[in-house]
């Protein structure tokens, strides 16, 4: 214990820095994934073949090992932020696209063509209305992308990338020595702080939102 608070004292800003990077970057990554998969979903949702063929195309990448899916990028993008951002992004579309493609499909026909009576464009009905009764399922996913995140970034540091990956990975290359065991568990307890933080902030968002499309 003495050691990991010594550890925790001495290296506080690292941390600190480390720590928003990780924030930073799992931010951006569900910000940019939620505006493709939204996208994607509203392109798709009325069609069983395009909701489909895209649901399984994101399940397929889901299914690729973070390690192997760095590893097809390095190559092409080098190490670093790119990289690491790109996997991000990969790995959080399939559940914002699958929750969206579900909520909008959920949004029941006769809401939709009492908004169409009353003079609704097709784009209105879909801003007003649809998006708005689908954004509780689609949060569900932005939810379940942020965790899955918070995790996958801390592997991106094989690819250089930011975050508290780095110190984990520096701990597994100084096995054996006093401060191993620090570093790792530090680092491992702040990424699932970090995580349940932003989980509520989800949650308030959630409450601010929805109770506000009621």
């Amino acid at each position: 214990m003495t050691a990991l608070m010594d550890f925790i004292s001495t290296r506080r800003f690292q941390l600190a820095t480390d720590s928003w990077q990780h924030i930073s970057a799992t931010v951006q990554a569900v910000l940019i994934a939620t505006l493709l998969s939204v996208a994607l979903g509203v392109a798709v949702y009325r069609s069983r073949s395009g909701s489909a063929i895209a649901t399984g195309l994101a399940t397929t990448a889901l299914t690729v090992p973070s390690f192997a899916l760095l590893g097809l990028l390095i190559p092409v993008l080098g190490l670093g932020v790119l990289p690491t951002m790109t996997a991000l992004v990969i790995y959080a579309v399939l559940p914002i696209l699958r929750n969206t493609i579900v909520g909008l499909d959920a949004v029941p026909a006769a809401t939709v063509d009492a908004a169409r009576g009353v003079g609704m464009s097709r784009i209105g009905v879909l801003g007003r209305v649809e998006i708005p009764l689908a954004w509780p399922s689609i949060l569900a996913g932005i939810r379940i992308s942020t965790q899955m995140s918070m995790g996958i970034l801390a592997i991106a540091a094989y690819a250089k990338g930011p975050g508290l990956g780095n110190l984990i990975f520096a701990a597994l290359s100084r096995v054996g020595t006093p401060t191993a065991l620090p570093m790792a568990l530090t680092a491992t307890v702040l990424i699932v702080v970090l995580a349940l933080v932003l989980d509520a902030l989800l949650v308030l968002l959630g409450r601010l939102t929805i109770r506000g499309n009621q």
